[in-house]
């Protein structure tokens, strides 16, 4: 199959070669028929990406003060690479897709294969969406009428929001493709519709579908023009579906308005607001969210989890639909609104269309693949440029998930210790194809068996979600691979012994099975001095590691308990083995107490631990701090001395005979490390990287602090 893909730092658009996506829970697999360019979104995005390094900051000023905090806190070679590698991700685009249903994951029993479908897929042959982000088609609506849905429902939303009655008046501002689909809603609603725009062509199609228009690039004044047309009252309502940098629309829009009007943004602009033009008229302000409730909510999305219709009426998949019952009784006209139809093989000169033509509106990608009943088999592709024979000097490894971390970080650092990549396992995505192609991988796979069943992969890395990574490790253990689990090994106290016990059967008959954790900050070079340090020093330890965590939103997928496991096993796991490897000790005891805030997820924690030896320890992770301040500090006092270590760029001695003051030229954190003693183990053999009782020491640990934490 095939996708369009978008580069944040060229600009560029292509067409890349994917195997099909994995048939996963709660998501439904769509072979494409028709899909509908954004004119707005699209249109931004390669502008933005075709954009100098200048142009690209001012239009992301508080991107670039993030830039400049990392520069601050990690260092400046650390923060180019991450924001080099930010910009090589790319990009799916398109978000108004229609086809028929290939594939049902488990727990979809809406939709049957076959059925024609709307969705927010991308523009690809093959899409695979949340259930609650597709609608059915009625039969008398097109594949071409039906394209309009997601996008038509964006326009509902903000017209939702804005809650107009029968006869009043409501303006819209901006008549892009957007715009004009909200006057014909408005209109369908019972309203009068008065439209504002620069362009003479977009003036007349809202005129064609009932609305008085007014030219903004005339002399005239809008507000004045608005009045009039009201007997003076002002209107009840504007919707601004425009897209500009401009304080304009908004202010207009308050000065347009009547006593107690209601203004909802659905499009881009200033909000340099002025408090007067609200004040005295009382007027309310509102920012409307994509196509509706349950957008972005991780649990409606990718969970299935449907709201209550008796609670909310009105989510993104029933405005979805309630569009599709306006195209099938004809009160929502969108052929007018079609300006090209291009062939998917054509996609780059839709694009070109839509940055060069000021007139492009409604522009479609038509589809002619054959064979998409046969999709969701077709899930390994060779990736071209790629070795196609491994190195037998070498390690032949296979990397499960593409995301950030995999990409930036893991990939790199087993490449550069001599590992030869062979298999990359994603559940699907462009990132995947794009880290496979940079790192030279000879496969990528949505089957995770393409990897478990080849002999010639002698170890896998595991960087997936979360919840993931047990059964994985499992199935890898159990293959008889060496494997490399990104933290968390698990996520429950159950699959851990499940992994432990997989382990121990293996070893029991033999295998000679390497297994480790991510657990790099042991590895670090400024982390292995302090430990030299500490050990020259009699008694026990005090520690107090603290952690500028940054906030997470509660409904990232790291927060859920079933997906991320919460961020003390997700993340804080890492902070723990560090006082584990600094002391040298089982851990005896620990405590684990969270601030309290109603609603808010308990991601600021305090976590004490007693040791073996005597000494205590306490990560402080706090998630309500600046994101200047340094992410991470350990201070250790022991036997009348002092180490501290700074965010792994610096470290101090106090009371040594040399002072012992060293500095980093970069931030470095032991990934590469790690990965060296990993790949050499398996190479040379010899015991375990990481002593296999402190990881599941430390993994038993993170997780019963979680359920402490979550608990209070």
């Amino acid at each position: 199959m095939r996708q369009v893909s978008f580069s944040f730092r060229t600009g560029d658009v292509e067409l890349v070669d994917l195997p099909y996506p994995a048939v996963i829970p709660n998501q439904v697999v769509i072979g494409t028929t028709t899909s509908l360019m954004s004119a707005g979104t699209e249109r931004m995005l390669l502008s933005f990406g075709r954009a100098g390094w200048i142009e690209k900051i001012r239009q992301q000023p508080d991107r670039f003060r993030e830039v400049l905090d990392k520069i601050r806190s990690d260092g400046l070679l650390s923060t180019l690479e991450a924001v080099r590698m930010k910009l090589d991700q790319p990009i799916a685009l398109g978000y108004c897709n229609v086809g028929t249903v290939l594939a049902v994951g488990a727990g979809v029993s809406e939709y049957r294969v076959g059925d024609r479908v709307i969705s927010n897929g991308a523009h690809a042959d093959v899409v695979r969406v949340p259930r609650t982000l597709c609608a059915k088609i009625p039969d008398e609506v097109s594949d071409e009428a039906a394209v309009f849905s997601v996008v038509s429902a964006i326009g509902l939303q903000g017209v939702r929001l804005a809650q107009p009655t029968l006869g009043e008046h409501f303006v819209v501002i901006g008549l892009g493709l957007i715009g004009l689909l909200t006057c014909q809603i408005l209109s369908a609603a019972g309203c009068n519709v008065l439209g504002c725009d620069f362009d003479a062509n977009r003036l007349r199609l809202a005129r064609q579908f009932g609305a008085d228009t007014f030219d903004l690039s005339a002399e005239a004044d809008p507000v004045s023009w608005v009045l009039a047309r009201t007997n003076g009252r002002g209107a009840d309502g504007v919707l601004i579906t425009a897209s500009t940098e401009s304080n304009a629309p908004v202010t207009r829009a308050a000065q347009m308005s009547r006593q107690r009007g209601r203004i909802v943004l659905v499009g881009v602009a200033g909000l340099n607001l002025s408090r007067a033009d609200f004040y005295e008229k009382e007027i309310s302000f509102q920012v409307s969210c994509s196509y509706g409730p349950g957008r972005y909510d991780t649990s409606y999305e990718q969970g299935g989890n449907d709201y209550p219709l008796g609670f909310v009426r009105w989510t993104a998949q029933r405005n979805f639909e309630a569009v599709l019952q306006l195209l099938a009784a004809g009160r929502l006209q969108v052929e007018p609104l079609i300006s090209h139809r291009y062939a998917f093989d054509e996609s780059g000169a839709a694009y070109r269309t839509l940055l060069d033509d000021a007139n492009a509106l409604g522009i479609l990608l038509q589809y002619a693949y054959e064979g998409r009943e046969a999709a969701p088999n077709r899930r390994t592709i060779s990736l071209s440029g790629a070795p196609s024979t491994p190195q037998t000097s070498r390690i032949n490894v296979a990397f499960f998930g593409a995301g950030n971390y995999a990409s930036r970080v893991l990939i790199p650092c087993f490449a550069r210790a001599g590992a030869d990549l062979n298999v990359l396992v994603n559940t699907g995505s462009i990132q995947g194809v794009s880290a496979g192609r940079r790192y030279g991988f000879s496969t990528f796979s949505t089957d995770p068996d393409t990897a478990l069943d080849d002999e010639r992969v002698s170890a896998i890395v595991i960087a997936t979600r979360h919840d993931s990574h047990a059964p994985l490790a499992i199935r890898a253990i159990e293959a008889g691979k060496h494997v490399f689990v990104e933290k968390p090994l698990a996520l429950t106290l159950q699959n851990l012994d499940s992994v432990q016990a997989a382990l121990q059967r293996k070893w029991t008959a033999g295998a000679a099975i390497q297994f480790c954790v991510g657990f790099n900050r042991r590895f670090a070079p400024l982390a292995v001095k302090m430990r030299t340090l500490l050990h020259g020093s009699s008694g026990p330890k005090s520690i107090i590691y603290t952690v500028n965590a940054g906030a997470i939103p509660a409904k990232h997928w790291t927060q859920q308990s079933d997906a991320g496991g919460g961020r003390i096993v997700g993340e804080c796991c890492h902070f723990i083995d560090f006082l584990r490897f600094l002391v040298g000790a089982p851990i005896e005891e620990f405590h684990a107490y969270s601030m309290s805030s109603a609603g808010a997820p308990h991601d600021t924690v305090t976590i004490t631990l007693r040791f073996a030896d005597g000494s205590i320890g306490t990560v402080h992770y706090f998630s309500n701090g600046s994101r200047a301040f340094a992410k991470e500090r350990v201070e250790v006092f022991a036997g009348g001395s002092t180490v501290q270590l700074d965010n792994f760029r610096s470290l101090r001695g106090f009371g040594w005979r040399k002072g012992n003051t060293l500095r980093a030229w970069r931030q470095d954190k032991g990934q590469q490390h790690l990965v060296n003693g990993f790949v050499k183990r398996i190479k040379d053999g010899g015991d375990q990287l990481i002593a296999p009782q402190e990881i599941f020491e430390v993994m038993r640990i993170s997780i019963l602090a979680q359920q402490a934490i979550d608990a209070q």
